[in-house]
Parts: C-alpha cells; structure tokens; sequence
C-alpha cells in the first residue's frame, strides 16, 4: 500500500511539475524585441495604411493580403489566407454627415451602424423623439414614424469624472487575481440572449414596415465618444431596413432637448454605404515558423484582425494583431528553429461572434452537430446539449493556443482557463519575466475572445491578462480607437512576452496538459489516425 500511495505522488508530482525556462532564448528574445522591434512600424501599416477592418469589407480582404505579404517578407513560411463562410454580406461606408439647420446651424458628430443602408442623397427633416427598448415599446409608435428623423432614447445626465480615465493593474488586483473563483452567473442569460433576439427581430421588422427616414441612437460614453457597431446583421434577410446612425452623447442630447420643448428644429443627413456581395466568404491569415524534430506539432498564436469602423481598429485588436506578428518576427529573425510547427493565426469575424476561429477550429481540430433551429441565436456558450465532439485529425497534434485581445496594455500574467495542470507550467515561465511585470497564473476563466474557440473544444486555449489603460473607458469599439492611442513600450513588451510563451510551448519536452473532456464532450466517433504534418 505504501508503495502505491508513493507511486500515485510521483505520478502527481510528474504531471504538474513545473518546466525550466529556456534562459539563453529568453535573453535572445529581449535582445531582439526591444533592440530591434518593428512592432510599431507594422502597426503604422495596419491601421495608417489599411483603417478600419470591418469583416466582409474590402479593408478586411486588403488587411489579409497584407499580413499575409508582411508574414513572408519576416520570413514565415506557408503565409497564406484560408477562407471560411459563407460569412455573408460585406459593407462599407463612404460618408456620414449630421447638420442641425434650426434653430441653429451646427455640424453634428455621427457615424452610420453596419449593415445599415444609406440615405440615397441628403434628407431634411424635423425629427421626433421615441424610446424604443422592449418589443412592447415598439406597438406605441406604430404608424408614427413613416418619413421621419427618429432621435431614439432619452438626454442623457453626463456627471464629471472623478479621476483621468487610465488605469493599470496594481500588486493587490493581481494578487487578488490569483485567487480561484467560483463559477458565477453570466453577465446575462440564455432568457436574457433569447430575449435581445426576440427584439431585435421585432424592431426590424417594424421599422421594414414603418419606414422612416433614419433612426438616430445616442452613446452612453462622453467627452465626444461614441461606440459604433453594428444594426441587424451581416446575414441574409437579417439587415437593417433604414439608415441607422450613433451620435456623440453631448450632441444627441442637445437634439433631444429642443424636441422635447417643441422647438421646430430642423436636420439634414446623408449617409452613403455600400454592400458587397460578390463573395460571401471571409478570410484568416495563416502563417508558419516550421519545426524540426516535433514539426508535426503545433503551437499557435494571435489575435482577430477584424474590427470595428468607428476608428482604425487600434487597441481593438490591430494591437493584439501586431504584437502577435512582431513575436513571430522576433522568433524567426533569432534564427534558431524551433522543435515544433509555430502556427500564427490572425482571425476574422470576430466581432460577430468569433466566427473565424470557431469555423478554423471546426476544419481543423473538433466539431459539434449543427445546433437546432431554436438554439442558433443563443451564444454557443449557452446553448444546451451542444452536441458530442468529433475529432479531426490535427485534434491530437495541437499543443496549445495563445490570444492577446485586451487592448494596448502590458501583459501583467495569464489565465490557465481551469487547466490547473498548465499553472505550474506558466509559473515557471514567468519567473524570468517578473522584472517586466509578468507575475500572475490564475486558474480564472476569461471569455470573450478567441481562445474560447479552442477551449471549447477541449484543447488548451489561452488568453493573457493586460493592463486596462484606457480600454473599456475610451477606445473599446470607439471612434477614438486609433493609432496615437497604442503605447509603445506596451507593445514592445507584450510581443517579448508572448514570443517567450510560445517558444516556451514549442520547445518542452511535452506537449501542454489538456483539460479532461465533460462526459457530453466525449466524440461521437473515433478519432482518426494523427497526420505527421498537419493539413492546410
């Protein structure tokens, strides 16, 4: 008996032994990063040169073609654009201008929500005021609204704030990060998700009927922010019938003020847009750094390339982008090939619904049977009895996947995503990374991003912890999400870190510990044959 008790804590210790990182490498790969980083050039590129990459558009197909160049002109191999869909329709705007012409004139700040339809040339009108929030608001304007300016949703009381909108993590948040953390209710529920549907469904197909002449929503940010996103979908029969507009909180209200004291105010508004239907199909940018001895596995990384229209997609995620692409630069221009295959992967479809990762996973690693009628507008997260896994063939050849989307900060540490066997693992890693503010592994979950196409799948999936800076505050799907708002040193920092992650990843001797699959995960058919090099 004591000699198994003894065996079964040799095996414990075995598996969540911790690694011993590779100095020399680490020390080459901050010679490089910040002796010599280019991650500030490519991302003059990527948001200067390209802008605003709304998937489906013809910026998200140049920004493809581009990182794809970019990766071989650093030396990747086998750089490349792997298509996936049918997405649906892609959309664009060319002009969006708001004049107030009564009683005073004034240029107004506004940009148009996707998917949304222009106003085929300038409109004026007065516009009324309505509060459309629930499917039972919409019956009380019905037959209202036909040829009107809509100003949807109250004036907003705008308070001072109390403190400069920038923050970093402090010693005490990242301790406190550490500690292991229930599973808690989710920001809504799979009621709540059925019921956003059921209204955005309603309010479409009342305003198809209604026909007014734009619909004008006002932002809950301040000091001239506004979010700009998306209105109905990118989908067939799901876009949105009228012009749809987002204006800056200060102006919206200064609008909604004299409506409500009955002042004849008057508008001019024209939007032009455009849609794209000539291919369906959206793109991920694929490239390698082939391995040597193990080059039959895989490590990836990267982030989504998609963004947002309202600035030039900087913080949200062209920095994830770049700093992903100056760490393959970084391990490449060292010279020094890695054990196994590094994978870098620069999504699309993100903000829709991590569609391009999910639709990469599903080709090349684990899929799920379609789900019914009922459940696929319910975030996949939420959806019930989503179906047993079937495995594909590089299933068992990926080590794991590595994600930075949180904006331009530092990375401060890791989540293990409930893989307890992997905290070790990163603790070891960033032993060495301390002195450049790395220094917390928490078992915590993180959602919202990409690696939840991999996790959810079974396979070690990994997003890092970042410092906030001014993200949610200021630029997280802003107007004001541009390149002056990247931090250098951030950047330069966070490639050097992510860089040691997967050369860490590449180079053990084993490949990363798997989370074990739930019983409802198990395939439902065998899996096939591992393939010694994987498939593209």
């Amino acid at each position: 008996m004591k000699k198994l008790l003894a065996l079964i804590a040799l095996l414990a210790t075995s598996l969540f032994a911790a690694d011993t990182p590779d100095l020399t490498m680490q020390n080459r790969i901050r010679q490089e990063g910040f002796r010599n980083s280019k991650v500030m050039d490519t991302a003059e590129g990527l948001m200067d040169f390209i802008g605003p990459r709304l998937t489906g558009s013809p910026n998200m197909k140049r920004a493809n073609e581009w990182t794809r160049d970019k990766l071989t002109e650093f030396g990747l191999s086998n750089a490349h654009l792997e298509s996936w869909g049918p997405f649906g329709r892609g959309w664009s705007y060319e002009e969006c201008t708001v004049r107030m012409t009564s009683p005073d004139v004034a240029q107004l700040w506004a940009l148009p929500r996707a998917w949304t339809p222009g106003t085929n040339g300038v409109i004026s009108g007065k516009p009324v005021r309505v509060k459309i929030e629930t499917v039972e608001d919409i019956e009380k304007y019905r037959g209202k609204l036909a040829g009107k300016i809509v100003l949807n949703g109250d004036a907003r009381e705008i308070k001072p704030h109390e403190k400069l909108q920038y923050s970093r993590y402090t010693q005490k948040e990242l301790t406190d990060e550490e500690s292991y953390e229930l599973p808690g209710r989710p920001r809504f529920t799979r009621e709540e998700a059925a019921k956003r549907n059921a209204f955005r469904k309603a309010l479409t197909k009342f305003l198809a009927e209604e026909k007014p002449l734009v619909m004008i929503d006002s932002d809950p940010a301040d000091y001239g922010t506004f979010h700009v996103q998306g209105a109905g979908t990118q989908k067939d029969g799901e876009q949105y019938p009228v012009p749809a507009i987002v204006m800056s909180t200060e102006q919206y209200n200064r609008l909604a003020r004299l409506t409500d004291q009955g002042k004849e105010v008057g508008l001019e508004v024209n939007v032009k847009t455009t849609y794209y239907d000539q291919d369906k199909n959206a793109y991920n940018t694929i490239a390698e750094i082939p391995g040597t001895d193990k080059k039959g596995e895989i490590v990836m990384l990267g982030g989504h390339l998609d963004s947002w229209h309202g600035g030039t997609g900087a913080t949200d995620n062209g920095a994830g982008t770049v700093v992903a692409m100056e760490a393959v630069r970084i391990l490449k221009a060292i010279g020094i090939a890695p054990k196994r295959t590094i994978r870098i992967a620069l999504w699309s479809g993100e903000e829709e619904g991590l569609l391009g990762s999910h639709a990469y996973v599903y080709e090349h690693f684990a899929s799920r049977p379609e789900p019914p009628p009922a459940e696929r507008d319910i975030p996949a997260t939420m959806r019930r009895n989503p179906g047993p896994l079937t495995i594909k063939p590089e299933y068992a050849k990926l080590s794991a996947y590595f994600n930075l989307d949180n904006g331009t900060g530092k990375i401060r540490g890791v989540y293990a995503q409930d893989n307890f066997a992997v905290a070790p693992i990163f603790a070891a890693w960033i032993e060495p990374l301390k002195d450049l503010g790395v220094t917390t592994v928490t078992e915590r979950n993180t959602g919202g991003t990409d690696h939840l196409s991999f996790d959810g799948v079974g396979l070690p999936g990994f997003q890092f912890i970042q410092d906030e800076v001014e993200y949610s505050e200021r630029t997280h799907h802003t107007n004001f999400d541009v390149y002056d708002r990247l931090q250098r040193d951030d950047l330069e920092q966070a490639a050097v870190v992510m860089a040691t992650f997967v050369w860490e990843a590449a180079n053990r001797p084993e490949m990363m510990p798997r989370k074990p699959l739930a019983k409802s995960d198990l395939p439902a058919t065998p899996a096939a044959p591992a393939a010694a090099t994987p498939k593209h």
